[in-house]
């Protein structure tokens, strides 16, 4: 098992092997992503396409020295199995383990840390002027990976104009799939398939190469003419050079799976001057027939048992996730009334929309990986009328952090935004944690902001969105969707819900730990505490009244957050009291310290953070500890 991939410990170990040994790296190496896929969750079909790609790059170019950037990088399992990290490639997504995504600290073969789409040519091209400025007796090679979904993002676009107008020595590997993480959309995906699928002039390239090897010497004019040959094609039957306009020349389109094919395209590119657009035909799940038939299920399955290149099994949660509560209430609101609709960036199996999609195809848009235009549009729709729903991770709706103060809260319109994975999303690490919303959606004006406490919520939440005539943003955890034990209050409009009552202190929840809080609360009952427990549901506005008086009341009041402490629920809280001339100084706030969280699972994450059950009362019992004597609070001692 693994015979050569064990032996890579470096680039440079590769370039001793033969095309057939590279064929049976590449082998071994689907073979080690479908073992880690059996252990656990991870990203799958994207990185059993570029496994040949890797390859090709590694053994034409020395990334010890020239520069290359993964653009979405979760495609790098390939690359960090031939880096120096084949013995670690077991603990990927795991505490201390190996990230599911660049990390410039495990390797210097990695320079950012990607987990978004369509920066890839901006830095590298930041890169390459870097280089020549500071390095110019020592120039570099700069290659940047994009996938065709994410190369519908403006800034890959800006980028690209940019770097056309500089000239600069760059090449950019368009790694075509016809996939982002779901079916890519757009007109951009159908000029790529023109390219990719157009018989004439691909067949035409090759008899324009045959008449090249037969032709001893070439002068100027003869290369004019076969220029304006090709572009002439190229603008009969795709409408318009599109690349070649940006200033980039144009190659392909290339196999992909076929390593050789790519080392002397690869070795091609680095002799030309200028910008050059290699374009990569690749298919997402290859190697692993399910995969491939199926791309958008493996994306990052459950983890499944297999055997013969089939599937046998997949481990399977039998719990509901927040996602798929949302998505049902989703779909009510959209039967119950023909004004709400659907918008998502290319992201409609993970926030579980396909029954949205195929139920209501004229009032679902999957814009692609374009979260800016998703909220811009939003707010066009909203002007016109209707009731938009715009459903995106919270870590990726930061992309679009203007449109949401410039076309929606500035004109007070009535978009509703759903922020799906809000909080720590475990193994995807700090570049999907959702952690910063409520800080950076609390300073703008008009916006309502709501965290469900637990399933019961998430219905009257929503109803409320839909009938208020403003933004709202509504966020919620990636984890199985809880049920907290009590008759639940109406949701009405900047009111908390008190759960429990206790005079010895008070914990106030802000959305998906209120279970932990009540764990806790139940906890610190065997001290002989009476810890009262209050769903905050909402954060903008607050229930001043509410929290404030529990300050007045209580010996002590911990807030509770799953987000960035700095500017969030707590903060709101300690603010609120400060305007009030409310003293606060027994009031604690738990919640994301001002440090980037780094990847393990949800539950290890609460645990270490002190978000947890125990980690709440824990808190809880240090400030009983810390109270005087003569306010009649010192149980534990007692107990």
């Amino acid at each position: 098992m693994d015979a050569l991939l064990s032996t890579i410990h470096s680039p440079r170990d590769l370039r001793t092997l033969s095309a057939g040994q590279l064929k049976q790296l590449a082998g071994e190496m689907r073979e080690a992503l479908c073992r880690l896929a059996g252990r656990r969750t991870a990203h799958f079909a994207s990185n059993l396409g570029v496994i040949e790609l890797t390859l090709a790059l590694h053994t034409t170019f020395d990334f010890s020295r020239d520069r290359l950037i993964w653009d979405t990088g979760h495609q790098v399992y390939p690359h960090k199995m031939i880096t120096g990290r084949y013995d670690e490639f077991t603990t990927m997504r795991t505490k201390g383990g190996l990230m599911g995504y660049p990390n410039p600290a495990e390797s210097e073969y990695d320079l950012f840390m990607t987990g978004h789409a369509g920066c890839s040519v901006a830095t590298a091209l930041g890169l390459k002027c870097g280089d020549d400025l500071l390095r110019p007796d020592d120039p570099r090679q700069v290659v940047a990976v994009v996938g065709d979904g994410a190369f519908v993002s403006g800034v890959v676009f800006e980028a690209m104009n940019n770097a056309g107008g500089l000239k600069k020595n760059m090449t950019v590997v368009l790694n075509d799939n016809k996939m982002s993480i779901c079916p890519r959309v757009g007109g951009l995906a159908d000029s790529l398939d023109g390219l990719r699928m157009a018989p004439f002039y691909t067949g035409l390239k090759v008899e324009v190469q045959r008449l090249l090897n037969k032709l001893p010497v070439i002068g100027d004019p003869v290369e004019r003419f076969l220029t304006q040959v090709k572009d002439a094609v190229k603008a009969g039957l795709l409408g318009g050079m599109l690349f070649e306009d940006l200033g980039f020349r144009y190659i392909g389109p290339v196999d992909g799976h076929n390593i050789a094919q790519l080392q002397k395209y690869l070795t091609m590119v680095q002799k030309f001057d200028g910008p050059v657009l290699l374009h990569v035909v690749s298919e997402k799940g290859h190697g692993f027939q399910p995969a491939a038939e199926d791309p958008a299920s493996f994306h990052a399955p459950a983890p499944f048992s297999h055997a013969n290149g089939s599937v046998v099994s997949f481990k399977i949660s039998s719990s509901r996730p927040y996602t798929q509560v949302v998505r049902d209430e989703i779909l009510k609101q959209m039967r119950s009334d023909r004004r709400v609709v659907a918008i998502t960036a290319a992201m409609c199996q993970g926030n579980m929309l396909e029954p949205v999609r195929d139920a209501f195809p004229d009032r679902f848009f999957d814009v692609g990986i374009c979260e800016s235009h998703a909220v811009a549009f939003a707010a066009g729709l909203a002007k016109a009328g209707l009731r938009p729903i715009v459903d995106i991770y919270s870590t990726f709706l930061q992309r679009s952090y203007d449109q949401i103060f410039q076309e929606v809260a500035l004109q007070n319109l009535p978009v509703t935004m759903l922020l799906d994975r809000a909080g720590l999303v475990g193994p995807d690490g700090p570049t999907h944690h959702g952690v910063f919303d409520l800080t950076y959606l609390r300073p703008l004006p008009n916006v309502v902001v709501m965290a469900p406490g637990d399933e019961l919520d998430v219905a009257p939440m929503l109803e409320l969105a839909m009938a208020h005539d403003g933004p709202t943003a509504i966020r919620y955890p990636k984890t199985h969707a809880e049920t907290v034990p009590r008759d639940p209050a109406p949701v009405k409009l900047g009111v908390a819900e008190v759960v429990r009552t206790g005079g010895d202190g008070m914990i106030v929840a802000c959305g998906g730990v209120l279970s932990a809080c009540m764990e806790a609360a139940e906890r610190l009952t065997d001290d002989g505490l009476e810890i009262g427990v209050i769903n905050a549901r909402f954060v903008k506005p607050l229930d001043k009244a509410t929290l404030l008086g529990a300050i007045r009341q209580h010996p002590f009041v911990v807030t509770v957050e799953e987000g960035a402490l700095m500017g969030g629920f707590g903060s709101a809280v300690l603010e609120a009291a400060c305007d009030a001339g409310v003293d606060a100084s027994r009031l604690r706030r738990l919640g994301i310290p001002d440090r980037f969280i780094e990847h393990a699972s949800r539950k290890e994450l609460l645990a270490d953070l002190g978000l947890d059950g125990q980690g709440i009362a824990a808190t809880c019992r240090q400030l009983v500890a810390e109270l005087p004597r003569n306010e009649g609070v010192d149980r534990l001692q007692a107990s």
